[in-house]
């Protein structure tokens, strides 16, 4: 008999967001369908936590699609800038800035500061909703941290990837391999911890 497979929608557009949450779901009968199949719209992220904007994400996709969500949000705290860019890292440079205008401004403003003060972290909150009104979201969340560099490098991964500095690995988060990434990431560690909890659900479909 032929198992089943449930679908999922994920609250992005992200190309390279939704890339990675395939990856990282693979093996189980899950499907994962972004919102952009659905045109879901945007909803604006008015939250003043990463916890607060994904659940925003997921309620609003699970509205307009009828589906269980998956959402998160993420984003890079540098210590010398007192935690920023944080919950605006993706909107950093204004409202529909690129990845490239969002890097370009972080290098810029932590040029001025040695290399060892540049201490930063990746943060990821991630829910699930199995329908609109669901009153207990499951949250995960992942933390992953590193240094930033001045020098982007890499052509893997996106956003603040190329100048996100592993030491572990001696290189940035954009020259590392997909598997590799996903084993280390903020998003790979709160992504694991949803699974768990996932699997309790839909192992057994």
């Amino acid at each position: 008999m032929q198992a089943k497979v449930n679908r999922i929608v994920f609250a992005s557009g992200n190309a390279g967001k939704v890339r990675e949450i395939g990856q990282l779901l693979e093996g189980l009968s899950i499907n994962i369908l972004p919102q952009s199949d659905f045109n879901v719209p945007e909803i604006e992220e008015t939250g003043r936590t990463f916890v607060e904007n994904a659940i925003l994400k997921a309620r609003n996709a699970a509205h307009y699609t009828g589906l269980p969500a998956i959402a998160d949000d993420s984003g890079i705290a540098v210590d010398v800038l007192q935690g920023r860019p944080g919950i605006v890292s993706a909107r950093f440079a204004g409202v529909g800035a690129s990845d490239e205008d969002n890097l370009l401004k972080l290098i810029d403003m932590i040029k001025p500061f040695p290399e060892e003060q540049r201490t930063a972290r990746f943060i990821c909150s991630m829910v699930y909703l199995r329908h609109e009104h669901d009153p207990i979201p499951m949250i995960a969340q992942g933390v992953w941290e590193g240094q930033l560099v001045t020098d982007p490098k890499g052509k893997n991964g996106f956003g603040y990837d190329p100048i996100f500095y592993v030491s572990s690995h001696q290189c940035t988060s954009a020259e590392l391999p997909p598997e590799i990434k996903n084993t280390l990431s903020h998003r790979g560690q709160a992504l694991k911890q949803l699974l768990v909890k996932l699997n309790e659900i839909y192992s057994m479909e």
